[in-house]
């Protein structure tokens, strides 16, 4: 029965703090509520256990933004470093072949080291396709600028976001980009678009924001831009100097294709 009953507060005091971890003042109630569920029991499993889920709940983040009914994993939000090697992921793309049907397209894997190594690129990533200031300024400016982009040295320019591959050729057509028809191309003649659709890339670059409350948009990405010289991050621009979940306004001041210029410029 004093087995049981462990087992049993192991389990409440774990699902009580990941419930928990998202409301006001939840650091303080964790650790009290943690150390209760210790002290109640003399067992080395039910310390253990609270212990556990102390550590667990605290890799969570609990003080970036509001209105959210699940916790967001600190990691996934802790934007890279500079300095620090793009994580190694495997993006779902969509490649040309020939083919006279309306959507001559088949599914191929493009790795991160495909698009990075040995490259110097420039990277932008933003909350998502067909989106107001992503449509009007942001893909635009540096679709614009790519021609300069290159004299720059800049070998690829990538625009990213979190969706399919399928809504990232419709908005680059919507968008007025000139389409790559040779076959094994991966979409675009210039800025190629990027789908992360699982998140991966993102959350491994600590750029996931979670919107909820806020346009409803679910997991996507931070605005923010960067050059990536060889797979390293060797510049990043973060909009608003950090990432705000379900954050109400959509700052655009530093990730756009003119601060980007103007930076590779003055190296």
């Amino acid at each position: 029965k004093r087995k049981q009953c462990d087992m049993f507060l192991a389990t409440t005091t774990t699902a009580a703090l990941r419930h928990s971890i998202a409301t006001p003042g939840a650091t303080r109630n964790l650790t009290r509520f943690a150390l209760s569920a210790i002290s109640s029991s003399s067992t080395t499993t039910t310390t253990a256990a609270a212990a556990t889920s102390f550590t667990s709940a605290s890799s969570f983040s609990t003080t970036m933004g509001g209105g959210l009914s699940q916790p967001v994993k600190k990691e996934w939000c802790t934007p890279i470093k500079e300095g620090k090697k793009v994580p190694s992921v495997v993006f779902k793309t969509r490649t040309r072949i020939e083919s006279e049907e309306e959507n001559p397209f088949d599914w191929k894997d493009v790795t991160t080291e495909d698009l990075f190594k040995g490259k110097k690129v420039v990277l932008f990533s933003l909350p998502g396709a067909f989106t107001p200031t992503c449509s009007s300024t942001h893909l635009p400016g540096y679709e614009e600028a790519y021609d300069e982009l290159k004299e720059l040295g800049i070998d690829a320019v990538y625009c990213l976001s979190v969706n399919d591959a399928f809504v990232m050729r419709q908005w680059g057509l919507k968008q007025g980009l000139t389409e790559d028809m040779e076959p094994g191309s991966l979409g675009f003649m210039k800025v190629q678009l990027l789908p992360d659709g699982a998140c991966l890339f993102t959350r491994g670059m600590g750029m996931s924001c979670l919107w909820e409350s806020e346009r409803g948009f679910g997991e996507r990405s931070w605005r923010y831009s960067a050059v990536i010289d060889d797979m390293v991050v060797e510049k990043l621009f973060i909009e608003g100097g950090a990432i705000t979940q379900n954050s109400g306004p959509d700052p655009f001041e530093v990730s756009d294709a003119n601060t980007m210029l103007e930076y590779l410029k003055s190296k």
